[in-house]
């Protein structure tokens, strides 16, 4: 099944050998891909399942090779007679979030067809990812790359260099990329009111609870010139939807709270914002990096340093014939930011996720912060007209205190 996967798409038997000083794209005839088994059946419950943990953990931390490959690998773990993990980690370079969706689905779709003994129900794919790869080449050129920039010269002209925060350690002087995940649930009363402010206010969940984020990092600052980064999926064209690769760009989103503005303006100036960057989110972000030539240092990422996302609510696990699939439970423990606020909804309601750098911040330290922002929702939902400035943060210990 993931062999038949790995034929169908090309980006998965891709490598990038270096070329005149240039890396390229190399394809490679389909193969077999490579499931080795690691047999843990025989060991008490409490061990294999730590055992299974490190083995994943492990396998996520260990380099590809991207000038040779594969980038992907798979193993299965035998844990019972009848119960198996599948540990599978792919490169970023070859696929994205959007694409394990897909990846997803089709191993699906093949099992259920081969396990009855039936051929591959999925159609050819018309385009792969190189293909893409050199349309948006073509096309991201001449004066429609000139425009593209000029709209983000203007817009992050003058943006601050560095987001203004106080952190619980000294920023090292090379960035480190350890780091955690701490989760605050939203009340169920308070996340079943984010979505009537955002139809009142003419905005999506993602403005609102950017807006939201955009306000807690003010307050906790000394800037009112706030930017955050986000990923969007990128894929405007139709025969993207069902390929994997690395599709997804980072769009910098920049917003002023000078001025005392309500948490209605604000939102208003998030939506703004948010709707003028989806208008322009075909350049690449590091192509933006390259142009705009901030001054690069090794203590901070470029840019931006906060990032948000709303992740969509968990697909059901995919029903196969004889099997029932559960995911495995995995701890993050890495951070490409400082901080990542990441908002799921949940059966409950929503999820607030907040990544951290370890090297920055404790983890009662984020702890509070998700606090404060819980506290932020209720006061945004109750009182949107009010100054984000003057909306309660703390805690009722907190206060007391």
């Amino acid at each position: 099944v993931l062999g038949e996967v790995v034929r169908r798409h090309e980006v998965l038997r891709t490598t990038f050998p270096v070329s005149a000083g240039r890396p390229v794209q190399a394809i490679a005839p389909p193969g077999e891909l490579a499931l080795p088994l690691i047999d843990l059946a025989g060991l008490p419950d409490e061990a294999r399942a730590v055992e299974t943990a490190r083995l994943g953990s492990a396998d996520a931390a260990r380099p590809f090779d991207l000038a040779r490959g594969p980038l992907i690998r798979a193993a299965l773990v035998r844990l019972a007679a009848s119960e198996h993990a599948l540990l599978l980690s792919l490169h970023h370079i070859a696929s994205d979030g959007w694409s394990i969706g897909v990846l997803i689905r089709e191993v699906a779709a093949l099992y259920t067809a081969f396990a009855a003994g039936r051929p591959s129900p999925l159609p050819e794919l018309a385009v792969q990812y190189a293909d893409f790869a050199l349309w948006q080449r073509g096309w991201l050129a001449g004066e429609t790359l000139a425009g593209e920039l000029a709209y983000w010269r203007e817009r992050l002209a003058g943006a601050p260099e560095v987001l203004d925060l106080p952190l619980d350690l000294p920023r090292p002087a090379v960035r480190t990329f350890r780091g955690g995940q701490r989760l605050r649930s939203l009340a169920p009363a308070a996340a079943a009111a984010l979505p009537a402010l955002s139809r009142r206010s003419a905005a999506t969940l993602f403005m609102t609870l950017l807006a939201v984020w955009k306000g807690l990092l003010w307050r906790h600052g000394s800037q009112p010139d706030i930017v955050v980064g986000t990923p969007i999926a990128n894929r405007t064209r139709r025969e993207t939807e069902r390929l994997i690769g690395f599709f997804v760009n980072t769009l910098v989103l920049r917003t002023s709270l000078a001025g005392r503005p309500g948490f209605t303006a604000l939102l208003s100036r998030v939506r703004e914002t948010a709707l003028a960057a989806y208008t322009h989110q075909d350049l690449p972000f590091e192509k933006l990096v390259a142009e705009l030539a901030p001054e690069r240092r090794r203590d901070h990422t470029p840019l931006f340093q906060a990032l948000f996302v709303l992740a969509e609510r968990p697909a059901p696990a995919p029903e196969l014939p004889g099997l029932r699939l559960s995911g495995l439970p995995a701890e993050n423990q890495t951070a490409k930011f400082d901080l990542a606020l990441t908002g799921q909804p949940s059966p409950g309601g929503l999820d607030l996720w907040l990544g951290y750098n370890s090297a920055l911040f404790f983890p009662a330290t984020i702890d509070r912060l998700l606090g404060h922002l819980a506290a932020l929702v209720e006061g945004v939902t109750t009182e949107p007209e009010r100054p984000v400035e003057d909306l309660p943060l703390l805690s009722a210990a907190e206060r007391h205190q």
